[in-house]
């Protein structure tokens, strides 16, 4: 059924480490091989195998309007004929930061990078030199890529793969990096009240997204937001994930908490490598040159990347966030329905967009919970429907993604195939 891509993979293991450019793509957690991707349209990804599946992955998430739409090909084509790359100013950028900025509530001024990890650091960064503190705090099985300081007790692929930290971090590195589980606000107190005054920032998904899908409990974001400004500490939302896609104004509109800087990734470029960073004007004009804080990159703003972003938010802008909300809780609730009638410790949680099957009957608040799902019983299930063409995130503890494009019949597929599962 994929012996192309199983050629392929072969071959890319004698050249590639591990056969691919990123660890989870290998899929060796769900006792598969990764797919090869010819080609992808709207909700629909061809393999090399001439298979073609239902993608809930989406790139990871920031695909919300699809694969290929034509106002952002369009964008990036016409973009492309005037060069990809100048190194220089130009007036897309401009055109993109006042987009973001008009959308997000905090954000008064944003920084373009090339990827959510640099986002992350620099924001990270950026909240030492404003600070004068050298710690943060993050969220045990929380991701905010792969700069050093995040590794301690990360998601994502670090959770995935089953690696604690990673060889090559100098244990000094993480010696400043604080430790508390999602959604244990009195946890967080016990840490501020030892080390509040050495904490320049805590760094949070609003809603977990790389430990599987973990929305946050009422009163935890807010109780973040109370005791940063106590302790003088910046809230940094990584909103990566969330933004744009739980909402146009991202996590921080929908939950009403305004942190004080903000990291955003590839949906910001319509999928194409983009990042950005934001937040007040009082904390974003220390970045160099305007400020002491240095940061850097030569793709920054470049005119592929802009113009793929503001047709994104322009198509976004009039995107019916809640019709395709309801549509994905009602997915959701039948996928759970379906599953539990065969007797299963399963539920399957959403939020906008997203959603996520949790093989177990443990309530779902933090990374300790999400570790009490069968991970057999996910590989088996992953398995059976991508056999079944639904391309889901080969890892328990990722989010799956819905898109504008993903339509009923998309869905019902998916239902249909979920029905034949046997375990």
């Amino acid at each position: 059924m994929y012996e192309a891509s199983h050629k392929l993979f072969e071959q890319a293991r004698t050249l590639i480490p591990g056969g691919v450019n990123s660890p989870v793509r290998a899929c060796r957690n769900v006792d598969s091989i990764p797919l090869f991707i010819a080609s992808a349209a709207g909700s629909k990804i061809t393999s090399v195998d001439g298979r073609t599946l239902i993608d809930f992955v989406l790139s990871w998430g920031p695909m919300i309007l699809g694969h290929a739409h034509p106002e952002v090909t369009r964008a990036i084509c016409g973009a492309a004929a005037e060069g990809s790359s100048y190194g220089a100013p130009c007036e897309a950028e401009v055109e993109l930061a006042r987009l973001v900025t008009d959308a997000l509530p905090s954000v008064e001024m944003v920084r373009m990078v090339n990827s959510g990890t640099e986002a992350t650091m620099s924001a990270l960064r950026l909240a030492r030199g404003v600070t004068g503190r050298a710690r943060v705090l993050k969220c045990i099985g929380c991701y905010h890529g792969h700069a050093d300081p995040f590794l301690a007790a990360a998601g994502s692929g670090v959770a995935t793969l089953s690696i604690p930290g990673t060889p090559g971090v100098p244990p000094a590195t993480v010696a400043d990096t604080l430790l508390a589980p999602y959604n244990d606000l009195a946890a967080v107190k016990t840490l501020f009240e030892s080390h509040g005054q050495e904490v320049a920032a805590i760094i949070v998904e609003p809603v977990a997204g790389n430990m599987g899908l973990v929305p946050p409990q009422p009163g935890f974001l807010e109780g973040l937001r109370s005791l940063c400004d106590q302790y003088g500490s910046l809230l940094i939302f990584d909103e990566v994930i969330t933004g744009f896609r739980v909402g146009y104004g991202g996590a921080q509109q929908r939950f009403n908490i305004a942190p004080d800087l903000t990291t955003l990734g590839k949906i910001i470029g319509g999928g194409l490598p983009v990042g950005a960073y934001g937040g007040k004007a009082a904390y974003m004009q220390r970045i160099a040159p305007e400020g002491d804080v240095y940061q850097a990159g030569t793709l920054s703003g470049n005119p592929l990347a802009m113009a793929a972003g503001i047709a994104t938010l322009r198509v976004l802008q009039h995107s019916d966030y809640a019709a395709l909300e309801t549509r994905v809780a009602g997915f959701a609730r039948e996928l759970e329905q379906i599953l539990a009638g065969k007797g299963v410790p399963v539920q399957v949680l959403s939020l906008a967009s997203m959603f996520c099957v949790f093989f177990t009957r443990e309530t779902i608040v933090d990374f300790a919970s999400v570790k009490t799902a069968d991970l057999a019983l996910f590989t088996s299930f992953y398995k059976q429907m991508r056999d079944a063409g639904v391309y889901l995130a080969p890892a328990a503890f990722e989010a799956g993604m819905c898109s504008f494009a993903h339509s009923d019949d998309d869905f019902n597929h998916t239902l249909d195939a979920a029905k034949k599962v046997t375990f």
